[in-house]
């Protein structure tokens, strides 16, 4: 377990097999947290973050998945099939393409995943297959989506599949690793807390930290019933499996969905960026802690230093369960979002080159200020659905009021006056209302939808000019032009240029 590499450069042709290598990196962080977030510290107890999620997949699984491959791979292997949603399979199909090449690699997976997880699966190229039944079904359940697993190697003996819910590489991987950079960090460690999925977290790492510090506690977290958290599992499903997990615990704990959440934003936002595995770890160990303390025993767990020293696992990220937080929190455990009303409005693409000038006008159409004539009384195609235009070239739609219309407007323009748009009315880009009500007023004005037109018939060689007050309302108007094809512009700062 040397660490061979410490300022963390991977060079030449196998630089990235060498930085996915655990003998050929630094130590995994291993993270003290401040007393802000240890209530525990004044009765002696430090608690340390051990960053698996700091691993080049980001996940704790990476380690079980290349001793699998080790262990498991063959000269003829062409297929990697695992039953796994996540971190498993995601670091299967990462390690086999890095170390052997391969790309064919199948996650099959509970039909009641959720959709970013299963589209993060398709962003590592993997091959998704969706099963029905328990989301997490038994290793020996015959209808679930590990059987089949087994069966299709089973079929095809170019395929394999690693099986992490039964193979001992999956666990035998932190024997190799996790274990002895735990006591090679912290020697004096007096408490290994993890949460229990397949078991091979806590049987690989808590048998070496047993069988090399005897005195060692080691306490397995699950989830509550009736609960779900991604990748821990109820109690009563690790039974089934057969790795030395029971040996290595010394106590079990059971954490709610939401404690697991709650504390995983917490600690993210101190700056432990970590998961909601990790989370329900953590609060393991501070249930764990605090009944320690209210039976007065946790001087029994104290080294010679008089400390307690625990070490919990971060085992993944947070990204990919953003809805789960929002749903299993509510919105009062997050920041108010201001002008939350403008995610329904103003959608479409904005660009500078959309915006002329007048040099820009006279540049790219040909058109000069002088050639805008202004009239100061009706024009004959006010309010109509047709634009007259100036050579064939561009018509000019107006979105002033009428009245400032009537008394001033450019010779052969279309008088489009909205409600929401006034000489004083402020820029639409610093008044969230004045945008949403000028956007919605506008989309029924030009309606269509990506590919049409609107209802006005575009002269020419279908280009429009769109004038307003200060063009703010008339560069919005372009926005949802553009997106319906049509090939428009606005007079950049409006109406008064032209004066």
């Amino acid at each position: 377990m040397a660490s061979q590499n410490p300022l963390n450069v991977y060079r030449g042709e196998d630089s990235i097999r060498d930085y996915h290598d655990p003998d050929k990196a630094p130590l995994l962080p291993l993270v003290e947290l401040p007393y802000r977030i240890n209530p525990y510290h004044g009765q002696g107890v430090r608690i340390y973050a051990k960053m698996m999620n700091d691993l080049p997949a980001h996940n704790v699984k990476a380690l079980p998945a290349l001793n699998l491959l080790r262990e498991h791979m063959r000269p003829d292997t062409r297929t990697i099939v695992e039953y796994s949603s996540g971190s498993t399979v995601i670091s299967l199909a990462i390690l086999s393409r890095v170390l052997y090449g391969m790309t064919d690699t199948w996650a099959y997976v509970s039909n009641k995943t959720h959709l970013t997880k299963l589209r993060l699966l398709q962003f590592f190229g993997l091959k998704v297959k969706l099963f029905g039944g328990p989301s997490t079904p038994d290793p020996d359940d015959n209808r679930g989506g590990i059987r089949a697993a087994e069966m299709a190697q089973s079929h095809d003996d170019k395929i394999l599949n690693p099986n992490q819910y039964v193979s001992d590489a999956n666990w035998r991987a932190h024997i190799l690793w996790t274990g002895p950079q735990i006591l090679k960090q912290l020697p004096e460690v007096n408490i290994f807390c993890a949460a229990l999925g397949t078991t091979g977290t806590m049987s690989g790492t808590g048998t070496y930290l047993k069988q090399n510090k005897p005195s060692i506690y080691c306490l397995g977290v699950c989830i509550a019933p009736g609960n779900e958290v991604p990748g821990p599992r109820m109690c009563s499903m690790i039974q089934k499996i057969d790795f030395p997990w029971r040996k290595a615990i010394d106590c079990m704990e059971e954490i709610t969905a939401l404690d697991s959440f709650t504390t995983s934003i917490d600690l993210c936002r101190e700056g432990i960026i970590c998961g909601p595995s990790s989370g329900l770890g953590y609060k393991g160990l501070i249930n764990y802690l605090g009944k320690r303390i209210n039976m007065h025993a946790l001087d029994e767990l104290r080294g010679p230093d008089k400390l307690v020293h625990c070490i919990f696992l971060c085992c993944d990220l947070p990204y990919q369960y953003l809805d789960e937080y929002h749903k299993i929190l509510g919105p009062n455990y997050f920041a108010p979002m201001i002008n939350e009303s403008l995610l329904d409005v103003d959608r479409y693409t904005y660009d500078s080159r959309w915006e002329l000038s007048p040099q820009q006008l006279l540049e790219q159409m040909g058109i000069s200020i002088q050639e805008l004539k202004l009239f100061g009384q009706p024009n004959n195609s006010a309010h109509s659905d047709s634009f007259s235009s100036m050579g064939g070239e561009i018509g000019v739609i107006d979105l002033r009021s009428a009245s400032d219309f009537e008394a001033c407007h450019v010779r052969g323009s279309v008088n489009v006056p909205l409600d929401s748009l006034a000489h004083s009315s402020p820029s639409p880009f610093v008044d969230a209302n004045v945008l949403e009500q000028q956007w919605r007023e506008l989309t029924k004005k030009f309606p269509g939808s990506e590919g049409t037109t609107t209802k006005l018939n575009v002269p020419g060689r279908g280009k429009i000019l769109i004038i307003c007050y200060t063009g703010e309302t008339a560069r919005i108007a372009t926005s949802i032009l553009r997106f319906q094809k049509i090939e428009a512009y606005s007079l950049k700062k409006g109406f008064q240029v032209l004066r």
